[in-house]
C-alpha cells in the first residue's frame, strides 16, 4: 500500500506532501516532503494525527530547497513529531567553495554567517533536529531515502548554483535576468490559441526559472511496480540532469505518478524535457499516468494553460489542490468523506 497526499497550503503556492507506504505485516513508513508556510504546519499535523495516528513518527523529512513556501512549515512539524531523518541542504556548508564569487568582500566566517542569517528557517530546523536527536543529511544525487532515490541535484551542480541564489549575498557573476526585467516580463500578458495538435510551450523559457528552483531535490521511487516522480520546483536543467542519471540506472521510463514542477509554471518545463520524462504526445483521450499540482487558493491562473495542456497531450491529466487535499493511492479505499477529484480541463486559449 502507498498513499501520496498533497495538502493545501493556503492562498499562495507552496508544497506540503505526506507519503505513507508499507503493509500490516511489516509496518508503515511516513515520508514528509516540504511543509509549505508557517501556518501549513497545523494542516500537516492534523492530517497525520487524523489519518495515520497521533503517536506516528516520521521516518524521513525532506526539504526540497530553501524557499520559505517549502521550508517554514516543517519547523512546527519537526517540533510536534519525532523525526528519524531530516534531509536538507544547508548552503553555508559550501561557503568555502563559492567565496571567490564575492569580490573578496567576505572572510570565510563572515560569508558563512551572512548565508545563515539569510536562511533563518533552515537554521531553526537544524537547531531543533540536533536538540531532538534527529539525523541531518545533505541530499544529493544518488542518495537513497526509503524507497526513493535522489536523481538531482548532483553536489557539483548544487554548489555551482549557490552564488546565484537570491538568499546568498550578491555576487559579481552576471545574473541570468535582473529582478526588474523578470517582473516586467512576468507582467506583460498575451494570449495564444492552442489545440491538441498545436503546442506553444516554449523550448527556451525567458526569463528562466530561478537558480533556487534549479537546486530542488528530485526523488524517484518504484512502489508496488508504480513509478513515482516528485519534482518540487525544479526547472528544465534539473529535470535533464535527473533524466541523465535515471537513464544511467535504467530508470528513465514514464512515471505512473508525477508532480507538476513549480505549481505549473511555464518557466519550469519544456516540450523536450517532457518528452524525455513522459514520452511523446498521444492521441486525445489516451491516459498513461496521473499528474498532481500544488496550487494556492488565490492562484486561479495556475497551473498555466500551456503546461497542463502539455501534460495532458502526453497522457497525464492534471489534478490540483487549490484549497483542498488530494490523495493518490494504491492498496486502500477512498477515505470516508473524501471525493474523487476532477482533472483540469484542456485550455483552448493560453497565456504566454
Amino acid at each position: 500500500m502507498y498513499e501520496i497526499d498533497f495538502l493545501p497550503v493556503g492562498t499562495g503556492n507552496g508544497d506540503a506532501i505526506c507519503i505513507r507506504y508499507g503493509n500490516d505485516q511489516t509496518g508503515y513508513y511516513l515520508h514528509v516532503v516540504d511543509g509549505g508556510y508557517t501556518d501549513t504546519a497545523d494542516t500537516i499535523i492534523k492530517h497525520i494525527e487524523t489519518h495515520y495516528g497521533s503517536h506516528y513518527f516520521i521516518h524521513h523529512m525532506v526539504l526540497s530547497h530553501a524557499d520559505n513556501d517549502h521550508a517554514a512549515g516543517l519547523i512546527g512539524v519537526l517540533k510536534r513529531f519525532d523525526v528519524k531523518n531530516l534531509w536538507m541542504n544547508r548552503p553555508w556548508l559550501y561557503a568555502a567553495e563559492i567565496r571567490q564569487h564575492f569580490h573578496g568582500n567576505y572572510i570565510l566566517d563572515g560569508l558563512i554567517q551572512q548565508i545563515r542569517d539569510m536562511h533563518p528557517y533552515l537554521v531553526e530546523l537544524e537547531k531543533i533536529a540536533r536538540s531532538k536527536g534527529t539525523m541531518i543529511h545533505d541530499v544529493f544525487q544518488g542518495d537513497v531515502i526509503g524507497p526513493f532515490r535522489v536523481l538531482a541535484p548532483s553536489r557539483e551542480r548544487y554548489v555551482s548554483l549557490l552564488p546565484d541564489l537570491d538568499k546568498t549575498p550578491t555576487s559579481y557573476r552576471d545574473a541570468q535576468v535582473n529582478a526588474f526585467l523578470r517582473g516586467m516580463l512576468e507582467g506583460a500578458k498575451s494570449w495564444l490559441d492552442e489545440a491538441w495538435d498545436i503546442e506553444t510551450l516554449s523550448s527556451n523559457p525567458n526569463p528562466p526559472t530561478s537558480a533556487s528552483n534549479e537546486t530542488c531535490v528530485v526523488q524517484h521511487a518504484i512502489i508496488e511496480d508504480h513509478r513515482i516522480l516528485l519534482t518540487s520546483d525544479i526547472g528544465p536543467g534539473g529535470l535533464n540532469e535527473a533524466a541523465d542519471y535515471a537513464y544511467s540506472l535504467g530508470l528513465l521510463k514514464p512515471p505512473h505518478f508525477v508532480q507538476v514542477p513549480h505549481h505549473g509554471s511555464r518557466r519550469n518545463v519544456t516540450p523536450a524535457v517532457l518528452d524525455r520524462w513522459l514520452g511523446p504526445r498521444m492521441a486525445r483521450g489516451l491516459v498513461f499516468g496521473t499528474a498532481y499540482c500544488s496550487v494556492g487558493n488565490d492562484k486561479s491562473d495556475y497551473p498555466r494553460g500551456q503546461v497542463k495542456n502539455a501534460f495532458q497531450r502526453r497522457g497525464y491529466p492534471v489534478y490540483v489542490t487549490r484549497g483542498g487535499a488530494r490523495s493518490h493511492f494504491s492498496g486502500r479505499e477512498l477515505r470516508p468523506g473524501w471525493d474523487w477529484a476532477t482533472p483540469e480541463p484542456f485550455a483552448d486559449r493560453v497565456e504566454v
